[in-house]
């Protein structure tokens, strides 16, 4: 599969003919100013929570491209008022079949509400399996023993997880994921964007190798073979 890092959260991933874009924040990321938004191509777009710096995006890509909008139940009935019409609601459960493979929706412990403060339902996380591989994007979340279910699910090509702390995990929180999940890639995200979530990307490559895990930090507008 190929990874393209679009900044903050917001990645596509290709899979089986499919572009898969996740929480589309571009428009407002002081890092992103050389990434076109209009250029940005998606079939489907997965939502993980409602926070404006993961759905900045979001309604100007779906109307351009026609792309399926994945998300929890209150962000799909939002989208739905804003006029997107290809919307699939999920929630935690069980695995949701789509063209390119099936999609778990899974715990992540954050808090989720839409840039005018209303409620947007429980973050999630997602597991992709799929003809080409398996990964994981967590989504904004805490350090979870959850975790710990992911390989009982599906053995992990690679894994997304944040690893800019503050909100999220830290490389040292992101690095016991990688264990609870069993993987040894990880792509790390939602770092560096602002000062509160800087970190030391050096020492994070170096306690991921030190750990017997790769943390892979693509160049935003970068794309990676996974």
């Amino acid at each position: 599969m190929k990874l393209t890092y679009y900044g903050h959260g917001c990645f596509a991933v290709e899979i089986a003919g499919k572009t898969v874009l996740f929480d589309p924040f571009i428009t407002g990321n002081p890092l992103a100013g050389n990434i076109d938004v209009n250029k940005i191509g998606a079939d489907y777009i997965f939502i993980s929570h409602g926070h404006g710096d993961h759905i900045a995006d979001l309604i100007s890509i779906a109307k351009r491209t026609g792309a399926t909008c994945v998300a929890g139940y209150e962000i799909a009935n939002w989208l739905m008022k804003e006029g997107i019409e290809k919307v699939h609601p999920m929630n935690y459960g069980s695995p949701v079949s789509f063209d390119f493979g099936k999609v778990r929706g899974v715990n992540a412990i954050h808090s989720s509400s839409f840039p005018d403060g209303t409620y947007a339902g429980n973050p999630l996380g997602f597991l992709f399996t799929t003809a080409r591989g398996n990964f994981y994007y967590s989504g904004d979340t805490a350090l979870t023993l959850d975790m710990q279910l992911i390989p009982a699910w599906a053995k992990l090509d690679f894994a997304v997880l944040p690893i800019g702390g503050n909100f999220t995990m830290d490389p040292a929180d992101a690095i016991i994921a990688a264990g609870f999940t069993k993987c040894s890639k990880v792509v790390g995200v939602h770092y560096n964007t602002f000062d509160i979530i800087a970190i030391d990307t050096d020492k994070a490559v170096s306690d991921f190798a030190t750990a017997g895990k790769e943390l892979l930090l693509p160049a935003i507008g970068e794309t990676v073979e996974i």
